[in-house]
């Protein structure tokens, strides 16, 4: 198992370019669709942890689900999975960068890479907005979070804790009367 786990997330690692989040579909299907160690909730709960923590998304976000599976030993294996493809070509690149830095087909590459990442980001979003039922009805949440960071610069940890605090209150004294 504990080798499964580490070859699941090293293919991830490997083929996902654009960050953490755009592992986020190729985890789900691996974790939750294909060998269904995590249920569809409980992988969009660990999104969320994963998203709250402090550090870096990708490496969260493998912890958490291989220490839900596995315990420690598993948290170990999906960690390790997940960013050695991203160091070994690091470091590759780093070895051989100043040899194709000016290249005009290189550079070509990247600036067609760019926008394509921001649909591999945008996709899990929709998907997510969908799972944790995201409606007309509470939509403006998530939009008044990303306004309060894009347009205002409010930092990011106080749209979460606002949104932690909006949940509990909301949870607490609205829901139950509904």
């Amino acid at each position: 198992m504990y080798i499964n786990l580490f070859k699941t997330f090293f293919k991830i690692g490997i083929v996902t370019f654009g960050g953490g989040y755009a592992m986020i579909p190729m985890i789900e299907e691996d974790v939750v669709r294909r060998n269904k160690w995590v249920s569809k909730d409980e992988f969009i709960d660990l999104l969320a942890i994963a998203q709250t923590c402090p550090g870096v998304f990708a490496i969260n976000i493998s912890t958490f689900i291989g220490y839900k599976i596995k315990k420690i030993p598993g948290a170990i294996c999906t960690a390790l999975g997940a960013t050695l493809p991203s160091f070994i070509i690091i470091l590759l690149i780093a070895m051989f960068f100043h040899q194709f830095q000016n290249n005009s087909v290189v550079a070509a590459m990247f600036a067609g890479i760019r926008p394509a990442v921001v649909a591999l980001i945008a996709a899990p979003t929709f998907t997510l907005a969908k799972d944790t039922h995201i409606n007309l009805a509470n939509c403006w949440i998530p939009i008044a979070g990303a306004l309060a960071i894009w347009l205002l610069g409010v930092n990011p940890i106080w749209v979460i804790v606002a949104a932690a605090f909006g949940g509990y209150i909301y949870g607490k004294y609205i829901k139950p009367t509904e």
